[in-house]
């Protein structure tokens, strides 16, 4: 089958050959996290679930900016690629690289250092708090690894070798699962065995990539010797932004869900919402890879001022996420009952909480995709200002809202319903800037 490049035309079924390996990649990704919950939720019980949960929020935050350097230097190098300054695009890629694994060593050992006050800060009880402690620390060896693994993702993509990527989260994945299945199921390991499963398979899937990026390959990137440079890294870190300041925010908002859960259900909050979460991931995986496996193309065509086909790519994006958020939502309400009772059906009363709390915040699947997109879509066209906007309000400042006014109504089903309330405002804010910079841009 003939290799697709960025400077094709994208009918609908080229563009869903072109992003179908992001999609896979960020479905598989979820899955494979999914199985740490999985196996320490049956095997080990559910209060070291509700430590893994409670911890695991903070351990993202420090792996978010991978993501930035990922997206936002993906769609520099995409630019620079469309303006056919190939040498230039090598470099920058090098570059942003070597600063993602300076910055994810500093980053580890500082959360190595904080994991215990951290904890305690985000509600760790004397029970929790060894479990937390655990954990994070164990997960956190692995950051490097982790935040190279987020940033080829979208480097892959560029490169214009997306199979490639989901060949390396299956072998990361595969590695995962496995572990998981051994150190926890077979040796009861707990925990531990869990998290070493975790940071095995991170770095299988952050230095595997490089291996391939340091040597000649057939891709539009390569390794090479570079050099600091301010402009074009500040350019990066400013595109990338959204994608920071959105997993960053997701963060902050699963711990105040978190807190709110304590108060108002206990330990089985935290243990629902963590569930919850697991298959949460799955279903907006698959938007995000949309988005991730997309976003290349769109920067290309930018950078070569082709509008017709950002036209093109934009009516055809919109199409394909509407209807793929019809049918999620469907599935996700069809699914809760079977996914819930796999993960908790053994503890009565935290499968009926689970079980509504999934039912209502499934809605969201609905709307999500549209809003992952738009604020991806500016990314892709180096206005990190507009999609940093959507991403902060969306994830942060909406949905944060909506968490602590709507318990005050809802009680427990509030705080369960806070995310619809918050992709509803973040929708009509994404039509309202795709608007008012269609001009600018020519998509429409």
């Amino acid at each position: 089958m003939q290799e697709i490049k960025l400077s094709d035309h994208f009918t609908y079924k080229k563009l869903i050959r072109f992003v179908l390996p992001s999609i896979i990649m960020m479905i598989f990704t979820s899955i494979y996290g999914v199985v740490d919950g999985l196996c320490v939720s049956n095997f080990v019980g559910k209060t070291p679930f509700a430590a893994l949960n409670l911890i695991m929020p903070f351990i993202m935050v420090l792996g978010a900016f991978g993501f930035m350097l990922g997206a936002g230097g993906s769609a520099l190098v995409a630019k620079t690629l469309g303006e056919r300054d190939g040498e230039r695009a090598n470099r920058y890629f090098t570059m942003l690289i070597t600063l993602d694994i300076i910055s994810g060593v500093i980053l580890a050992i500082v959360g190595i250092v904080l994991i215990e006050p951290v904890a305690v800060l985000l509600g760790a009880n004397e029970t929790l708090l060894p479990y937390c402690v655990l954990y994070g620390r164990m997960v956190l060896i692995g950051s490097p690894a982790f935040m190279l693994q987020n940033a080829f993702q979208s480097f892959l993509i560029t490169a214009e070798k997306p199979k490639l990527g989901l060949v390396v989260t299956v072998m990361a994945g595969v590695t995962n699962i496995i572990l998981d299945l051994l150190f926890v199921g077979a040796f009861g390991w707990g925990l531990a065995g869990a998290a070493s499963a975790t940071v095995i398979s991170q770095f299988v899937g952050g230095f595997v990539p490089f291996f391939y990026f340091a040597r000649d390959n057939g891709s539009l990137l390569r390794l090479r010797k570079t050099r600091l440079e301010a402009r074009p890294l500040l350019k990066a870190c400013a595109n990338g932004s959204s994608e920071l300041m959105s997993n960053i925010s997701m963060s902050l908002v699963s711990m105040l869900y978190n807190f709110q859960l304590m108060k108002y259900a206990g330990e089985d909050g935290v243990s629902a919402y963590g569930v919850i979460m697991y298959v949460n991931f799955i279903f907006v995986a698959a938007f995000i890879g949309y988005s991730i496996g997309s976003a290349p193309i769109v920067g290309y065509n930018y950078g070569a001022q082709n509008k017709d086909e950002l036209k093109s790519l934009l009516k055809k994006s919109a199409i394909i996420i509407g209807s793929a958020g019809l049918v999620m939502t469907a599935l996700a309400e069809v699914l809760a009952y079977p996914l819930t009772l796999i993960f908790v059906g053994y503890d009565k009363a935290l499968f009926d909480l689970t079980l509504r709390g999934f039912m209502i915040f499934s809605l969201a699947f609905l709307l999500c995709g549209f809003n992952i997109y738009g604020s991806a879509f500016f990314t892709a066209l180096n206005n990190g200002l507009v999609s940093a906007i959507i991403s902060f309000l969306r994830t942060l400042v909406f949905q944060v809202t909506a968490l602590f006014v709507l318990p005050l109504i809802w009680g427990v089903d509030g705080i369960f319903s806070a995310i619809i309330a918050a992709e509803i405002m973040a929708f009509v804010l994404t039509l309202i800037f795709l608007a008012a910079k269609r001009k600018k841009y020519g998509y429409f």
